[in-house]
């Protein structure tokens, strides 16, 4: 069965899971690629045209590792002192940023029903 990309996830305590509300509660995501590798951080950001993504530097080992449809265990890092948040996210696109010269957009779809608090 296909899993499928959700715009708005409900958690088992009620928080809806959408871009606004993840831009508006975590600032920040963190990951790693594999069990022995670095954990790679980076800022959360939203655009009106690829929605919630991570900005990327052209020349980042990691670039060249994440693949468009790559679905990883994000670690998303809450804005005050609440507690992180687990979710099976997919990198949606991989586009050039039009602002920040050197860098790509990672846009990023939260994928439904894989939510789980750490």
């Amino acid at each position: 069965m296909e899993e499928q990309a959700a715009t708005n996830i409900t958690s088992s305590v009620g928080m809806v899971f959408d871009s606004n509300t993840i831009i508006s509660n975590y600032y920040s995501v963190q990951f790693p690629l594999n069990d022995t590798g670095p954990t790679y951080l980076f800022k959360l950001r939203n655009t009106s045209k690829n929605g919630l993504c991570i900005l990327v530097k052209e020349d980042s080992i990691i670039l060249k590792k994440l693949k468009v449809g790559d679905i990883l265990n994000m670690e998303y890092n809450p804005i005050g002192s609440s507690d992180p948040l687990m979710l099976k996210t997919r990198i949606k696109s991989k586009n050039s940023h039009d602002c920040v010269v050197g860098h790509l957009l990672i846009e990023l779809s939260i994928l439904n029903g894989k939510h789980e608090p750490l």
